[in-house]
């Protein structure tokens, strides 16, 4: 039989400090169960155990502790992100089958020790799985340990046995131990010898022993006089180390595999432990179904699958999977295969329709020439304005998170899905109108649904073949600064390969180190634009970097997206950020450079199509305006109020100045501070991007902060008020919810700090561009102007319109995005006419 021997306090600590903090909506840390489950299902794939048992320590004292009272002392204890961790995962683990074990006055690892000992001898195997090297000294011809690592910030696991040991140690898996007594280990706190490190610690093993040897030999052994000096001074403590180093192996469990052998799972609740756990990808990976938590008020609605009547004052459920729809009137489940029949329902307004996923429905519609009235609710949207930090919002993950269950005989996966959004709206509206959030999705999210869909129907027109001469172009300065490159470095190389321009840089041509990482030299952005001075080669591979990724991202994947019409449609997503943001996707096209002249170079080839103008609209300082009108800052107000440069107005107060003696880089400094407080900028980071000491930085964060008070007391407010509510929210009442306020860890409490200060105002005005997106759309429609939103990046909107009534629907943009919103100062937006994206913007 095969054992799986695991240290789950080893495994769970590796993750939970591999993996950035998850939570779940109620604010359950979830990160080391997450990422213990994804090390556990992989070992266990590779593999396949009869058994499995997984040891934990106790918070007693163990054995050790009597022996050396010092034993394990500053360690820091456990912070509670992690302990409130362990009783999860150790509920998922009995659920899974798999045995649990602990035993008060001993450790994980001997408990692993005792079980792993039990195979010598016989003709079972032990594979003990852990991220401790004190359990090398275990391994034999029928024991092997899986050490879990982490190498670039990514969890490994390496394979011990006997063999890798020795290649690797330069000894028996036994005499480990007595590296560790002459080394120590200070995480135990296990003295070992004063001075003696790994390396002579390894080499005294490997010539002599073991440290009796050593003792009883040394003054003959051929050893420096400082080493003999070493090991005589702490003789008591190497002895010592020896004792609290060695694994116990009678620890007083049963060793019999077959107590270990794996139990059927419990499906059912560790689905909803799961599910409650928010671990819906894993679930996927383990073939296992969301489940809603069982309570009292659990009610499990039952649907028929049959056809009934749809009719006028009718409220029904539509479900649509990318290719058929799926109705639900009352607790019918059903099918309409008569297109003539859906086109009257989806276009009869009187029929109200509660969907899923509206933006993907609207593309149906648009498809069919079906002009939908009547829609009433998005299940979709509303999990996605209750809690934007889920990482997906598919109907059968919400109806179990807020307990929507159902009962119905049809296998049909479309029906099921239906039977489960009609169930989820009721509970979904509920929770919708319980956190006042019906305004921002009845008047905002779901009428934007349809401008995007809109707007990724009709798409943008480019100029595939300039773009594809444009990437012709890159491509041969690319061989140019290449050729360049290897001229400086005095040989060819992969100029791509981190490793071996480290090696080049480095090395060969001697540059100051800046960071270096067990793989190598680092030779990320940050230190080459530090070594910009240092050689000219460092110029060129910068360059060499920017115009690969345009060339790459930008011209290849543009033309390769162009449609046969010479389109480009973008998927705008209206649920992946947590500010409110839409993001771009396949291709994005917010994320083409603003300030490389390459990058403006790009917006030449989008262009509106014969006939057409683009039309391109900006807000001027959206943040600062949402930002000045939260804090209800009076000198900040008055600035935007009296239509003077804010930038300027700041470095005039901050440096007590007048504004005419204002010079470029303070306006510049001045700048960075404005936006980069609704940032959450920090002195050394604003020190970084100004190019400042922090100190300098420090007093510009604090001039400004005493120049507008009014943000100052905000900024404060605003944390104090997340605090208190564990969420944050914009004017429009989105809501993000921040567990990270109630960490014990400082770095994770500042993030979440940051995070309440910058979101209320980024959110803020994501939801305003999203309000004149919808104002902007409907003006076009009510006026049925031949023109139409095309496009949305960040703060900028761009229409498409017909050349005789371009400068009208010019107008009509600036206007509506003006209105938008009603602030304490004004909302400001100008727009540029082109016939390229490029002529429209600059």
């Amino acid at each position: 039989m095969k054992l799986l021997a695991v240290d789950g306090n080893s495994l769970i600590n590796r993750a939970f400090y591999g993996i950035k903090l998850l939570t779940t909506k109620d604010g359950q840390y979830t990160n080391g169960v997450y990422g213990f489950i994804n090390m556990l299902n992989h070992i266990m794939d590779a593999e396949h155990p009869d058994c499995v048992a997984v040891a934990f320590d106790l918070r007693a004292k163990t054995f050790r502790h009597n022996m050396y009272s010092e034993y394990k002392a500053g360690r820091k204890g456990m912070p509670d992100e992690l302990a409130s961790q362990m009783p999860i995962l150790k509920e998922w683990l009995t659920l899974m089958g798999y045995s649990v074990l602990s035993m008060e006055g001993y450790e994980a690892d001997d408990i692993l020790g005792t079980l792993s000992a039990a195979a010598n001898g016989t003709d079972n195997e032990c594979i003990i799985a852990t991220g401790d090297r004190d359990s090398f000294q275990l391994v034999s011809d029928k024991v092997t340990v899986l050490n879990t690592v982490t190498k670039m910030g990514r969890p490994e696991i390496v394979r011990y046995d006997t063999n890798a040991i020795l290649e690797k140690y330069g000894v028996t898996p036994r005499q480990m131990i007595e590296i560790k007594a002459l080394w120590g280990d200070s995480s135990d706190n296990i003295p070992g010898a004063r001075g003696i490190g790994e390396k002579t610690a390894c080499s005294l093993v490997q010539e002599f022993s073991n440290i009796e040897n050593i003792y009883e030999k040394l003054d003959t052994l051929p050893i420096k006089d400082s080493v003999k000096a070493k090991l005589i001074e702490s003789k008591d403590n190497v002895f010592l180390s020896k004792e609290l180093g060695t694994i116990c192996l009678e620890v007083p469990i049963s060793t019999d595999y077959n107590d270990y052998v794996i139990k059927e799972k419990n499906t059912e609740e560790l689905s909803r432990l799961m599910t409650k756990l928010e671990f819906y990808k894993l679930m996927e990976k383990m073939g296992l179904t969301a489940t809603a938590e069982k309570n009292e008020n659990t009610v499990s609605t039952v649907y028929k699958e049959e056809v009934v009547e749809i009719n006028e004052n009718d409220t029904i459920a539509i479900y649509f999977d990318g290719e058929s729809l799926g109705f639900c009137k009352n607790e019918s489940v059903f099918k309409i295969s008569d297109e003539v029949k859906i086109k009257e329902i989806l276009e009869n307004e009187k029929i109200l329709k509660n969907i899923y996923n509206i933006k993907n429905f609207w593309h149906y519609c648009f498809r069919q020439n079906i002009d939908l009235k009547g829609e009433n609710f998005d299940a979709m949207l509303a999990g996605y304005v209750l809690n934007p930090s889920q990482k997906s919002f598919e109907i059968e993950r919400l109806a179990a998170e807020y307990g929507a269950t159902v009962e119905i005989s049809s296998e049909d996966p479309l029906l099921i899905s239906t039977a489960l959004l009609s169930e989820s709206i009721k509970i979904l509206l509920k929770k919708i109108e319980d956190t006042n959030s019906h305004a921002l999705l009845f008047d905002i999210e779901i009428p934007l649904s349809r401008v995007l869909a809109s707007m990724e129907f009709y798409g943008f027109s480019v100029d595939a073949n300039g773009i594809i001469k444009m990437g012709e172009d890159i491509a041969e300065t690319l061989e140019q600064l290449e050729a360049q490159i290897y001229m400086l470095a005095g040989e060819k190389f992969n100029i791509n390969s981190p490793k071996q321009l480290g090696v080049i840089l480095f090395e060969k041509i001697g540059l100051p180190t800046k960071k270096k990482t067990k793989s190598g030299y680092s030779t990320g952005a940050e230190v080459l634009e530090s070594l910009k001075d240092e050689h000219p080669i460092i110029e060129l591979i910068l360059e060499y970097r920017k115009l690969g990724k345009l060339k790459s991202t930008y011209c290849d994947g543009l033309s390769a997206a162009a449609d046969e019409n010479g389109k480009i449609h973008s998927t705008l997503n209206q649920t992946e950020t947590r500010t409110g943001r839409i993001s771009s996707l396949e291709p994005n096209l917010q994320n083409i450079p603003v300030k490389t002249r390459e990058g403006r170079e790009l917006r030449k080839y989008f262009k509106a199509q014969d006939g057409y103008l683009l039309l391109d609209a900006d807000y001027s300082q959206i943040e600062l305006r949402v930002l000045a009108h939260m804090a209800d800052d009076e000198r900040m107000i008055k600035a935007f109020r009296d239509g003077v440069d804010i930038h300027t107005v700041t470095a005039s107060q901050v440096f007590k100045i007048p504004e005419s003696m204002v010079t470029d880089t303070m306006r510049r400094n001045a700048k960075a501070v404005n936006f980069g407080i609704v940032y959450g900028i920090g002195a050394f980071s604003l020190s970084k991007d100004i190019g400042v000491s922090r100190k300098e930085a420090d007093d510009y964060i604090k001039g400004y902060l005493n120049t507008y008070s009014g943000v100052d007391a905000f900024m404060k407010n605003t944390v104090e008020t997340a605090r208190d509510n564990g969420f944050v929210t914009t004017l429009y009442n989105r809501r993000r919810y921040l567990p990270e306020l109630t960490s014990s860890n400082g770095m994770i409490k500042a993030a979440g700090e940051r995070i309440a200060r910058n979101m209320p105002i980024q959110g803020s005005a994501a939801d305003i561009i999203k309000i004149a997106m919808v104002r902007v759309y409907n003006r076009i429609q009510e006026e049925k102007l031949d023109a139409r939103l095309i496009m949305q990046v960040h703060d900028e909107l761009i229409v498409e319109a017909k050349e005789d009534i371009a400068p009208y629907c010019a107008k009509l943009l600036t206007e509506e995005m003006q209105n938008a919103a009603n602030l304490k100062v004004p909302l400001i937006a100008e727009t540029n006419i082109g016939k390229t994206w490029y002529e429209a913007k600059d």
